[in-house]
């Protein structure tokens, strides 16, 4: 061994290398060099061997490796409660279905067991990392440490009762000791997650947006997702949910605006001036009949785009693939142009944009030197994906999370050969079994 040559943790060598940053950049025949958990080197094949020495290798022939994704919205544990109530209203669905089961089962094991169900998933997808708003926060994180997933934690605020918290400041006190406990775990982070306008008041968003300054915190907030919504807050309070938090001063590039689906001319400028994001769940949002964002005029105006899967109950699915694809096709039906998004930009959002959003655009979202080896292999080796042009138009229009093969979350392998590394799939199913016959015996 030359001394010019560097040991390194993992060489990655793939067929195609989609860095995401810089943009539009497709990479043919290259390798990623990992060491420590992060990203040193991103080369041609052909320069590997007069520089790193690697101590694992994994050669990717027909396959392209892009960012780990980030789901920029999900509420993790309910896993446990797909399927449960399907093909109604938000509303209904919420006060007759969802909130009286949650009343009646959630608890810190409930949180525990759908998160890790919600993680393997998620992981055999090629999800990385996931935004969570969700009771019992410590669990969550607990089972998201448990399955070597990275995660933001959302500290959650409701101004009523639950089987969590007391009131408002029980939520946030409750949080706060969570974010205090997990603090030194690299694999996570926090948000402060006040749930909706319609469900939290003014006196509980001032003291969010006090702890969100000055603990330098995202804030994680459903916003303008259906047009009840906005008819009850005009009736209510005289005026929108958009404009209500914007009195109360929330509008910021701490934001991220979840769903936002009916917004006016003025409110996407609103998002756009301030830096804000938003969390875009196309499949959620039309399960739900909730409406179509208006991406392609949030795109235009600059505004940052992440995207979400939305819970599992409301999805049904954790599949940000699925979203990829459906965000780009509904997004030129709703812009009235093919061009509208393309399909790198999609890849952006589905990476970068979450975690720019989440603030951990330094360590995430991208394939850059220094940033952490967050990492998905895609398989391009098959029937259903013959002949591949252009693997960045197969990533979102072609391939499934079925074809995801292998998943690396700070260097470490997750999926290796689409099986999961860390977790039994057969333990989870049965446990998911036990919950199920708890819910519906």
């Amino acid at each position: 061994m030359t001394e010019n040559v560097r040991p390194v943790d993992l060489l990655i060598e793939a067929r195609w290398i989609v860095p995401v940053d810089p943009p539009d950049v497709v990479l043919e025949n290259h390798a990623v060099a990992v060491d420590g958990g992060r990203i040193i080197d991103l080369l041609p094949q052909s320069e590997v061997a007069g520089r790193f020495l690697p101590r694992n290798r994994k050669r990717l022939d027909q396959h392209v490796l892009i960012p780990g994704l980030v789901n920029l919205h999900t509420h993790a544990a309910m896993t446990l409660l797909r399927g449960l109530a399907d093909d109604l209203p938000l509303m209904e669905w919420l006060q007759r279905h969802v909130w009286p089961t949650e009343a009646q089962h959630v608890s810190p094991q409930f949180v525990h067991d759908g998160t890790l169900l919600a993680c393997a998933e998620m992981l055999r997808g090629g999800i990385t990392c996931f935004n969570d708003m969700y009771f019992f926060p410590q669990a969550a994180a607990e089972a998201a440490l448990a399955s070597g997933m990275r995660a933001a934690i959302g500290l959650i605020t409701v101004d009523f009762p639950s089987n969590y918290a007391a009131d408002a400041e029980d939520y946030l006190a409750k949080g706060l000791a969570v974010r205090d406990q997990f603090l030194g775990q690299s694999l996570l982070s926090f948000c402060l997650a006040p749930h909706a306008p319609y469900t939290v008041g003014e006196r509980s968003f001032a003291r969010v947006l006090t702890l969100a300054e000055q603990l330098e915190l995202p804030i994680h907030l459903h916003l303008h997702e259906t047009v009840q919504e906005i008819g009850d807050s005009l009736q209510r309070f005289g005026m929108r949910p958009m404009e209500r938090i914007r009195r109360l001063g929330l509008l910021s590039p701490a934001l991220i605006a979840v769903h936002a689906v009916h917004l006016d001319a003025h409110e996407i400028e609103l998002l756009a001036q301030h830096g804000c994001s938003v969390a875009h769940c196309p499949s959620s949002n039309l399960k739900l009949a909730s409406g179509i964002a208006p991406i392609t005029a949030l795109s235009a105006r600059g505004v940052n785009i992440g995207l979400g899967t939305d819970g599992a109950a409301s999805n049904n699915r954790l599949d940000l693939l699925q979203e990829m694809r459906l965000a780009a096709l509904l997004a030129k039906e709703n812009g009235g142009r093919a061009d509208a998004i393309n399909a790198h930009r999609v890849l952006q959002m589905a990476t970068l944009g979450g975690a720019r959003a989440l603030g951990l655009d330094a360590h995430i979202g991208s394939i850059v030197p220094g940033k952490c080896a967050d990492l998905c292999a895609i398989d391009l080796n098959d029937i259903a994906l013959a002949p591949c042009y252009d693997p960045v138009s197969h990533l979102t229009y072609s391939v499934g999370r079925e074809h995801v093969s292998d998943v690396w979350v700070g260097g470490l392998i997750r999926v290796e050969n689409r099986q999961l590394v860390e977790n039994n799939a057969t333990g989870l199913i049965k446990l998911a079994l036990l919950w199920q016959n708890k819910i519906r015996p």
